[in-house]
């Protein structure tokens, strides 16, 4: 029973050549790469931007690729530093989340086939889920976003965000606890109580 290679493996052989390897982790990571900076970037337009720039960062660093972290968090990084640098060019930009981009990139969630109604219905759920996640501060948010929507484990996001899994467990606990505070009183509201 063959097993899949891992991240690392793939990283190690496409850093030796192998074009196969490199095609199959951007098959693996590009969505949630991509819905990690669309969350995290201030402008729509720099998202295709940093994404692809992040591709083509891991292609220029390939021969120098050690596997001391997961792959994972080595590319997160690197298109986290990406679009730091695009942030230091315009200070006035805040991390406050492009809410178009950080639609489009979870466009989909809701496509299901349904009745109108349905999809009426999930595509509100879906909104009013996208302003609850903008709300949060913008730690406990990158906190979120990697776990639930790019599906990074704890120790990963703990190596991206430079702290401890402890630190990362906290925020998530505080992020879901406003998110449900915020979802209640949203709720709360539309249904006029």
């Amino acid at each position: 029973m063959a097993t899949d290679p891992t991240d690392e493996d793939l990283a190690l052989r496409y850093r030796d050549g192998d074009l196969a390897a490199f095609e199959e982790l951007y098959r693996r990571h590009s969505g949630g790469l991509y819905r990690f900076i669309a969350w995290r970037s201030p402008r729509r337009e720099w998202v295709d931007e940093i994404v692809q720039d992040s591709w083509a960062a891991l292609h220029q660093a390939r021969g120098r690729y050690v596997a001391s972290s997961s792959f994972r968090t080595y590319l997160y990084q690197i298109a986290r530093n990406r679009l730091v640098d695009l942030m230091r060019r315009d200070p006035r930009m805040v991390l406050a989340g492009d809410s178009a981009a950080a639609g489009e990139a979870l466009d989909g969630a809701d496509a299901d086939e349904g009745t109108p109604e349905r999809l009426l219905d999930a595509r509100q759920q879906t909104a009013r889920l996208h302003r609850a996640i903008r709300t949060l501060p913008d730690e406990q948010r990158e906190a979120l976003v990697l776990q639930q929507f790019s599906g990074l484990a704890l120790e990963e996001i703990a190596v991206l965000c430079g702290t401890s899994p402890e630190t990362i467990k906290s925020r998530l606990r505080y992020a879901m606890r406003k998110l449900r505070e915020q979802l209640a009183t949203e709720t709360s509201r539309e249904a006029g109580t």
